[in-house]
């Protein structure tokens, strides 16, 4: 058992390890040849950014196929199965579109018809849904048409929705990494714990997935050095896609022995098995939730469902307050509930804290989310002692008179105060600032930026 597990270590540092020194020279590449777009009114950066950082990602997932392969465990993966050469094939076609897009900016319906394409190669090396394990009806034969049709609807779906995550730094791959951890101790607990071979290619899909979003990482967090890009973003979804398909459809349930005892009794064990083949749809439930509530956005006001705006979930976290760093642990903090909930629950769905705890930290969920509309205020014996933020607002006559705890030599400017207010070397006026401008719960990434664009307000002024 532990030789494996250092099979896949080693396997994660080396695709982690080349991922993070191809970043460096791949971000100088970038800026060489000009892969910097210029800022645009969606954006939450303030200055231009290479992108590209896809290509040192694709160099890590050929690393770490390369390892695996002359690696004792795991070289049997790609003697017994075509899956690997598969997600080779598919994630080249893929990262090739999307160095294109970073670099010309093509045409959206040219990238889904490359995305269409890149499953297609995928199915036809034979990683493709071959049947469904369905509550109350028992295994469905797919035909070869259902199980194409429904094999790049799913990569599809993921690859979009993980493209329309990456809108802060360090937010998709992160999210992504964590949907890799989840989904590799599922299929790790299949392959070892169930001895079911189908499980392997999964397993090492997600182990790569890891270490791919590891190493780039450090180079992505706020503020980040360079963008994935569709190269990269476009790259991960694939293969997130490409270790659930390799899963879905092709573990048999009667290879676990579940089927003991009287009908209920086995329908009851069955339950762990169904509830993790929707783990592909939780592991990208945020990302999946934003992509349908944009499509729903933009066909209700007109637009194309293509059209890039500002109303991704990570933008509402900005506009209500929220730091862009607190944004991002949010969004990891939901997708870890989902994807750790429902695989904690496929192990023990008989256990009532599991469901209590997933309760308690949905709540606790909601009390961040809300947390930019509270603004705590310590007492003023403590203000020297807490963050400027938490400090009380002192009106206009004690701040002039210099009286009140916080005032005298050490006395520090508090948050709210406006320097072009000032009137003179002892007073200052304080103006209320609207949450989520820059400066309130922490710096965000977007600043005092109106939510209208310069082009919306030249045309109102007419």
């Amino acid at each position: 058992m532990g030789q494996p597990v250092r099979d896949y270590l080693l396997t994660l540092c080396v695709t982690a390890a080349v991922t993070y020194l191809l970043t460096g020279p791949v971000r100088k590449f970038a800026i060489a040849i000009g892969a910097m777009p210029a800022i645009r009114a969606r954006d939450v950066h303030r200055e231009p950014t290479p992108r590209l950082g896809g290509i040192a990602m694709f160099g890590g997932l050929c690393a770490g196929l390369i390892v695996a392969a002359h690696l004792h465990n795991l070289e049997w993966v790609f003697q017994l199965s075509t899956e690997p050469r598969a997600l080779l094939s598919g994630a080249a076609l893929i990262w090739l579109i999307g160095v294109l897009d970073d670099k010309f900016e093509i045409d959206a319906l040219i990238k889904l018809g490359g995305q269409m394409i890149a499953a297609a190669v995928m199915v036809l090396q034979g990683l493709t849904i071959l049947w469904l394990p369905i509550p109350g009806v028992g295994t469905v034969a797919l035909t070869q048409w259902q199980g194409t049709l429904l094999t790049v609807a799913l990569v599809v779906i993921t690859i979009n929705a993980v493209n329309f995550v990456d809108g802060l730094d360090g937010l998709a791959a992160g999210m992504v990494c964590i949907a890799a951890a989840a989904f590799f101790l599922y299929t790790y607990r299949l392959w070892y714990g169930h001895m079911i071979e189908a499980a392997a290619p999964a397993t090492l899909f997600a182990v790569i997935l890891m270490g791919m979003c590891l190493g780039f990482l450090p180079h992505n967090m706020h503020p980040a050095r360079i963008f994935m890009g569709d190269s990269g973003s476009m790259l991960i979804g694939l293969v997130l896609a490409a270790g659930a398909i390799s899963v879905t459809g092709l573990v048999d349930p009667d290879a676990m022995k579940l089927f003991a005892g009287s009908e209920r009794e086995a329908t009851h064990a069955m339950l762990p098995v169904f509830i993790p083949l929707l783990l592909p749809l939780t592991i990208i439930a945020i990302p999946a939730a934003d992509l349908v509530l944009a499509i729903v956005r933009r066909t209700w006001n007109g637009q194309s469902p293509f059209a890039a705006d500002r109303g991704h979930l990570h933008h509402r976290l900005l506009e209500i307050g929220h730091s862009h760093s607190r944004a991002v642990l949010i969004m990891y903090f939901w997708s870890a509930l989902i994807a750790f909930g429902a695989v904690g629950y496929s192990v023990h769905s008989t256990s009532l804290w599991i469901v209590l705890v997933i309760m308690g930290m949905s709540a606790l969920g909601l009390v961040l989310l809300l947390l930019p509309r509270f603004t705590p205020r310590a007492p003023y014996w403590a203000e020297r002692f807490v963050p400027p933020r938490y400090r009380r607002i002192r009106d206009k006559g004690e701040a002039a008179e210099g009286t009140g705890p916080s005032s005298g030599a050490g006395a520090q400017q508090g948050p709210l105060e406006a320097p072009m207010g000032q009137k003179g070397p002892g007073s200052q006026e304080r103006t209320p600032v609207v949450v989520g401008v820059s400066g309130v719960n922490g710096a965000t990434a977007i600043g005092p930026r109106s939510r209208f664009s310069d082009r919306d307000r030249a045309e109102s002024a007419r």
